[in-house]
């Protein structure tokens, strides 16, 4: 098994999320396990590895694309609880294999 949840399980509709905002090359949706009271995850939909990673695998408009949308999410986050934290892991941090974003907000819940 990879260790790529977004293009094992989201992205091929295994896995079924509740979408909060979508291009043709990016996905927003909700976490299906969330951290924070609201927990969206933002991910291109074309497999990248990591931030780390982006610039070797010749991204930059897809990176300007995913940027817009997690700037569009912690826009209607920030409208909707008066606050927002934007994060991305890497390395031992980054659980998943394929770039992702967190845009929260809120208490911990777990």
């Amino acid at each position: 098994m990879s260790n790529d949840f977004y293009c094992d399980e989201v992205l091929n509709g295994k896995t079924q999320v509740n979408r909060v905002y979508e291009t043709d090359r990016v996905l927003a949706y909700h976490h299906t396990r969330p951290y924070y009271e609201h927990h969206v995850v933002v991910i291109p939909k074309l497999h990248i590895g990591s931030l780390i990673s982006a610039e070797a695998e010749n991204t930059e408009q897809l990176l300007i694309e995913v940027l817009r949308v997690i700037k569009k999410v912690a826009s209607d986050m920030v409208l909707q609880t008066g606050a927002a934290k934007v994060v991305t892991n890497l390395g031992d941090y980054q659980e998943s294999k394929h770039m992702h974003w967190h845009v929260v907000s809120g208490q911990t819940i777990r």
